[in-house]
């Protein structure tokens, strides 16, 4: 390979990779960063426009489809789509049984649209990697990343937000004495009232560090496998034509399985860490 043709290939896998990002520019004000390092120097409070348009998007099709088909459900003979629908509200109605211990009326919806949003995010992996970045350029835009679980941003905020779920259903089924309780005295608890004190510093560090690593290791699970995912589909579409076909359908069809058990996976661990919240120990 040679060394201009290197070139290209990074620009073309840097420009991929890079959000269409709207911030307050130094010199510029608000507006659209024209480059990687127009968008670095926004600093913190940019915004990832695609990321939030698509996923904003993806999830206002699941509410009206979802909504669209239980308006029209009836007792009849159900059409193909209701039948796929009733099939994904009951497989993960009964996830939700087997595995969420405590009452909640919040813990089914709240799967099923984790579920339904983090697949439908992830569906868009399949779409040719220069299809919408093309279109988006024609229509003035430098940047367009289509995937928003590519986007750490927008994962770590999904797994945030169940961080705060996990901390109010453990004070809201605990109490806030019963959540310190669980935070200081576990898993070291001896009788001995001197050496619980002694314990008590050091299972606030291991249960701190346990409690904030399942954002932590939840959002990230799903931005690295989906951004590896997205990754060789891009490195596939720098080789030729007729190599692309023979690589990209066979990486296709077994992506379809990684993009459906990351959803999976999202979602049982969401409901297992709200299940343990709820409980009593």
């Amino acid at each position: 390979m040679s060394e201009q043709h290197a070139i290209s290939s990074s620009e073309y896998i840097k420009h991929h990779l890079t959000n269409l990002t709207f911030g307050n520019h130094p010199e510029h004000g608000w507006s659209f960063a024209h480059t990687a390092q127009d968008a670095q120097e926004m600093g913190f409070w940019a915004f990832h426009v695609d990321s939030l348009g698509w996923s904003i998007a993806l999830g206002l099709i699941f509410c009206l489809v979802f909504r669209s088909i239980a308006n029209k459900a009836n007792s009849g003979v159900p059409s193909g789509v209701q039948n796929f629908v009733e099939m994904i509200v009951e497989f993960v109605d009964s996830n939700v049984k087997d595995t969420y211990h405590g009452k909640s009326t919040l813990i089914a919806p709240l799967a099923l649209t984790i579920f339904c949003w983090v697949f439908l995010m992830n569906l868009m992996d399949l779409i040719p990697v220069d299809f919408i970045p093309f279109v988006a350029q024609a229509l003035g835009l430098h940047y367009m990343k289509v995937v928003p679980s590519t986007d750490p941003n927008v994962t770590l905020g999904m797994s945030i937000s169940v961080f705060m779920l996990i901390l109010f259903y453990s004070i809201k089924m605990k109490g806030v004495g019963g959540f310190a309780g669980e935070l200081a005295l576990n898993p070291f608890n001896p009788a001995n009232p001197i050496l619980k004190a002694f314990f008590i510093p050091i299972n606030l560090i291991l249960e701190g560090v346990t409690l904030i690593a399942k954002p932590v290791s939840l959002g990230l699970r799903l931005f690295g496998n989906m951004y590896a995912g997205e990754l060789i589909f891009i490195l596939i579409a720098l080789l030729p034509f007729g190599v692309q076909w023979l690589l990209s359908v066979p990486w296709a069809i077994f992506h379809i399985l990684v993009i459906t058990l990351q959803a999976f996976i999202f979602m049982m661990l969401t409901i297992v860490y709200l299940s343990m919240a709820s409980e009593h120990h």
